[in-house]
């Protein structure tokens, strides 16, 4: 998969796991941040996303302060997935 469709995929991933009501995929900037401005989203937020991560991609974080730089947009996920994702 090459990464805009990575990208794509995980907007869409994103609206779905946290039932956003307020964004569609084609809304979300690849580089919008997903914590404070931006989404908003927050710590429970933070725990489906990794949940989405390990289900979808086969990815698990398991230090916070990795998750806190993985978890910044949609930009840097779809970079760490690339780089770590199992085949």
């Amino acid at each position: 998969m090459d990464k805009e469709a990575l990208k794509s995929e995980l907007k869409v991933h994103l609206v779905k796991y946290l039932n956003i009501l307020d964004y569609k995929p084609e809304d979300i900037a690849d580089d919008m941040p997903l914590f404070g401005e931006g989404l908003a989203l927050d710590s429970i937020d933070s725990l489906e996303l990794i949940v989405m991560l390990e289900r979808e991609y086969g990815i698990k974080i398991t230090n916070p302060a990795d998750g806190r730089k993985i978890l910044t947009n949609i930009e840097a996920m779809a970079d760490y997935i690339m780089e770590h994702k199992k085949e």
